[in-house]
């Protein structure tokens, strides 16, 4: 939870990966391994995970996505540490995510009786879920004393490169982005327009949210898997996705 001040951490769900994501970048931060090259390693690790999935070998699929979650959240931690912040290591780590996820979902649909309308349906929840995650996860970090601002709680302006990347990468990189997440952050921003007002998040509030990142969704797939229960997981994250507006009406209700 390093993203946050000290009195705004939370009981993470969706962070299990975060011990071993700070060991592993302990382990490269005297090396010549960049944060980008760990979000390459994060992508590998699913492409993997979708082979064994396309394979059936399940066991195997459910460790490579378990895998992936702690490798992802080592990119961030090895570019705090070596005080590295990037915009293209930001944009490519949330671009290869929605990809990996799109791509978990058809090869699931391609081994099972799943059909393709489910398993669509099933990747717009789990998007809209974890935007509304990173939505007020967002806000949190930006109003948190010390906390990370790389992300923005409205991503509508290409930002400005940072020191040892480009402009054009980083326009690139933002332009693919808005792309394939400017739809699901639009419903979400709909849904609770005034979010952003919100001088902080409770600590309980965050923890509940957090059933709605994307390690947690991945750790539901990778125990769904092993235990033959393929089918039933687009019918899950379908249902799973109602959580959201009991989610924005207890922030309406409960946080101002």
């Amino acid at each position: 939870m390093s993203k946050l001040n000290a009195s705004d951490k939370f009981l993470d769900l969706s962070d299990y990966g975060r011990s071993f994501g700070r060991f592993f970048a302990l382990q490269l931060k005297e090396t010549r391994f960049t944060a980008i090259h760990v979000t390459i390693l994060f992508g590998i690790s699913g492409l993997l995970a979708i082979y064994c999935i396309l394979n059936q070998y399940f066991l195997a699929a459910a460790f490579f996505i378990v895998l992936k979650s702690g490798i992802d959240a080592a990119d961030g931690e090895l570019a705090r540490l070596k005080n590295t912040p990037s915009y293209v290591g930001r944009y490519l780590d949330s671009v290869f995510d929605i990809i990996l996820n799109f791509l978990f979902l058809m090869a699931i649909c391609y081994v099972s009786k799943t059909t393709i309308w489910l398993a669509l349906l099933a990747f717009i929840g789990i998007q809209l879920q974890g935007t509304l995650y990173n939505y007020y996860y967002v806000i949190l970090r930006n109003k948190s004393v010390g906390g990370d601002a790389t992300s923005k709680i409205f991503e509508y302006k290409t930002p400005r490169a940072l020191p040892g990347e480009t402009q054009q990468a980083v326009n690139i990189l933002f332009g693919i982005y808005t792309i394939v997440y400017g739809f699901f952050d639009k419903i979400i921003h709909f849904l609770d327009a005034e979010a952003y007002k919100v001088k902080t998040f409770p600590n309980w509030f965050m923890t509940l949210l957090s059933l709605y990142g994307l390690g947690f969704q991945l750790l539901i797939i990778a125990f769904m898997l092993p235990f033959g229960w393929i089918e039933l997981i687009a019918p899950f994250f379908i249902i799973y996705s109602l959580l959201i507006f009991v989610l924005i009406g207890i922030r309406k209700t409960m946080i101002n």
